[in-house]
């Protein structure tokens, strides 16, 4: 196991950019694949896919994978909390932009923040935080006033809207269980496959109680899709898990002003998505408001 950390260093600084990108395309392969397949489906097809990947990668690098050093109930929790997650924003990007959903979606570190200050001891709100997170409220204004549809056209996108930010909620809920429960023993590993083996089964009979399964599957739509499971979860969620359990939380954090960013280059790259001034000025105040949040309060200690 390794050490844990009190600052971000170089190798976490790169390994979080990397992951942030990984996360950002992540959006992009979701909506690609949402025309071949219903999105509650194609979710949990990717968590069984990725469970065996990921089991096959813990098994022959000999990682430790165990139910029994008291993080199970967490675990089950955590893959409760990734089901609900990713239900949510996989029918999210049926309704709104990449772009969109980008930026809605990370603001969890908001989330995060609010709910560490109550939970996770030294991490509690500071004026400079407070100001981050007026911002963001600014940002989500800013996008929830200007709202389009996924074709880009005016329109009601309300519940896309709220199933990102709902989305984002169950993210920080999985981080806030990683650092505060139990789980923090088991390796990044272990934590993945309990999201995986969790909700698999929750996602695949939601899609067969209220959601379609196939729509026009292709030969792209599945290579997009391989590229999901091996690449953005088994190797980018594992290293997001990774470095969860070696640094600390909130300056962590500080770095996921980047995914959105990728996520709107990216959908504007990949799917010619038009970026408008309002979602600029949103990506604007949700990334500085991140900043802030993550901004080390120095002074408040050292000057007496």
């Amino acid at each position: 196991m390794s050490k844990t950390k009190d600052r971000i260093d170089f190798h976490g600084a790169v390994l979080l950019v990397g992951v942030s990108a990984l996360l950002g395309l992540n959006q992009v392969c979701i909506k690609f694949v949402n025309v071949g397949m219903g999105p509650i489906f194609q979710a949990g097809l990717r968590s069984v896919c990725a469970f065996f990947v990921v089991w096959l990668f813990a098994s022959l690098m000999k990682r430790q994978l165990s139910v029994t050093d008291g993080s199970l109930v967490a675990g089950i929790a955590s893959g409760f909390l990734f089901a609900f997650e990713f239900m949510l924003l996989f029918q999210a990007l049926d309704y709104i932009s990449v772009s969109r959903a980008s930026i809605l979606f990370y603001t969890m570190p908001f989330w995060l923040t609010l709910a560490a200050h109550f939970l996770i001891p030294n991490e509690q709100l500071t004026r400079l935080k407070l100001a981050g997170l007026v911002c963001a409220l600014l940002g989500i204004i800013v996008i929830l006033r200007f709202r389009t549809n996924a074709d880009g056209e005016a329109g009601s996108t309300w519940l896309g809207d709220l199933y990102c930010l709902a989305a984002a909620c169950g993210w920080a809920g999985i981080a806030i269980l990683t650092r505060t429960t139990q789980l923090k023993r088991s390796t990044p590993e272990m934590q993945l496959l309990y999201q995986l083996a969790v909700s698999a089964p929750i996602l695949l009979i939601a899609a067969l109680w209220g959601g379609d399964i196939f729509r026009e599957p292709t030969t792209l739509v599945w290579a997009v899709f391989a590229f999901q499971v091996v690449v953005v979860v088994s190797i980018g969620f594992l290293t997001w898990f990774w470095v969860l359990s070696i640094y600390p939380v909130a300056n962590m954090a500080t770095y996921a002003f980047l995914a959105p960013v990728f996520g709107v280059f990216f959908g504007w790259l990949i799917l010619d998505e038009s970026v408008t001034y309002s979602l600029v000025i949103a990506l604007v105040c949700i990334s500085v408001g991140i900043v802030l949040v993550n901004l080390p309060a120095r002074n408040t200690q050292t000057s007496s």
